[in-house]
């Protein structure tokens, strides 16, 4: 008998579920959860458009800092309590990097060097032209481990 029993609630329990996941309450749940989702996934896009704009510069800057100052630098907003580069992290940042700029095939790689140390990474060499100087610092600042590019990269004109 208490077999019987338990089969019967086991069986109201299920089309309890179904119900429940099927129709009525569970669609306005699913329905709620899916537009959170839709909401947050659309407001992170926004918040990672923004700052790419943030960091976004153009050939035209690269070329006038390198004539007033010799050099180009670019920083990354750094995160409140990041810890100190060690080497490994520094040594994994320059592979990292200089296996990007080889596999670029719109960048002469093997003519500029990386060196990095404690997060701040320097790119020196020779490039073509002042957009390839960008896509070096661009592929470097988007790199985990990098806080800041240091480029002393020459344009052979």
């Amino acid at each position: 008998m208490r077999f019987f029993i338990g089969l019967i609630l086991l069986a109201a329990l299920a089309v309890g579920g179904w119900w429940y996941l099927s129709g009525g309450a569970g669609q306005d749940k699913i329905r709620e959860a899916k537009e959170s989702l839709s909401k947050s996934a659309s407001e992170a896009h926004q918040a990672v458009r923004d700052k790419l704009h943030d960091l976004n510069f153009s050939a035209d800057d690269l070329k006038e800092e390198l004539a007033r100052t010799g050099q180009v630098v670019r920083e990354k907003a750094k995160e409140l309590g990041s810890k100190a580069a060690d080497a490994t992290a520094d040594a994994r940042v320059t592979t990292t990097i200089k296996g990007k700029l080889v596999a670029d095939s719109g960048l002469s790689g093997l003519n500029i060097s990386v060196s990095t140390t404690d997060g701040v990474v320097t790119l020196s060499g020779r490039v073509k032209n002042h957009d390839e100087m960008k896509k070096a610092m661009d592929l470097a600042l988007a790199t985990d481990g990098c806080n800041k590019v240091v480029s002393t990269l020459q344009v052979k004109e």
